[in-house]
């Protein structure tokens, strides 16, 4: 069995594509999509629609969550100076766009050919709103995977992606397809992104688990010109992107 797992995609389409068709040369089997989808970027509706042809498994991200109830945006820790990007985002949807969303499920299981169990998230099993980085603390470990009967985990949310072997447990990050962080993102730092869409392949033949984390360029040009023509209130942000990667 091979998988594809997704993640936080934040409505930029050009990566998307770019990663897609890489999906489609990889012999997948199931694609899961980590949540996070449609919003910061300028292109929700495009990415929303491409994943609905998909049949993957979709995990609702912090993101997902707040465009379903962006009264509570605070709660869901979108940064203030976002907000105004959650609810231009917002205005663009359909009300059959919503309740896709609210469709979208907290985990997922999956249990391989081999028995092994893998569970998937947007950022712990517990909530869409935890980091687990390659820094987080054992305790925080154990309270995150407390009574699950998994032993590979999978998240999203932190933009970076990781591969952390605890006790029997393997802890994986896909990193993101839309947004990937050049460092972890903290307190009062605006993150800069990497040049590149990421995500990841884990494929069982047998006894063998192998973990593919993927990086794919994409046309950073084309969505700085998509960027500029829209309509997206944190435009200025996006169009600083990319400006290193381009010297």
């Amino acid at each position: 069995m091979r998988i594809a797992i997704i993640s936080d995609i934040h409505g930029n389409y050009t990566a998307y594509q770019a990663v897609l068709a890489d999906i489609k040369s990889q012999n997948i089997d199931r694609i899961v999509c980590l949540g996070d989808i449609i919003t910061l970027g300028p292109q929700p509706i495009e990415v929303l629609n491409a994943l609905r042809e998909l049949n993957c498994i979709f995990i609702k991200g912090n993101h997902d969550a707040a465009i379903l109830d962006p009264e509570r945006a605070e709660e869901f820790e979108i940064t203030e100076y976002l907000i105004p990007d959650l609810y231009w985002c917002r205005d663009q949807l359909t009300n059959a766009d919503l309740k896709l969303i609210e469709t979208f499920e907290a985990t997922h299981e999956i249990v391989l050919p081999n028995g092994v169990v893998v569970l998937f998230f947007h950022g712990s099993p517990l909530s869409s709103i935890d980091i687990i980085q390659a820094t987080t603390e054992p305790k925080l470990l154990d309270k995150y995977f407390e009574a699950q009967k998994a032993t590979v985990f999978i998240g999203g949310h932190s933009h970076i992606q990781m591969y952390r072997r605890y006790g029997e447990k393997l802890i994986l990050n896909s990193g993101s397809v839309g947004n990937a962080f050049k460092f972890t993102y903290s307190e009062g730092n605006v993150p800069s992104l990497l040049p590149w869409a990421e995500y990841m392949i884990i494929s069982q033949s047998g006894n063998s688990l192998d973990v593919d984390l993927r990086r794919i360029y994409f046309d950073t040009t084309e969505l700085l010109k998509i960027v500029a023509k829209s309509g997206l209130p944190g435009k200025a942000w996006w169009l600083r992107q990319y400006l290193q990667s381009a010297k």
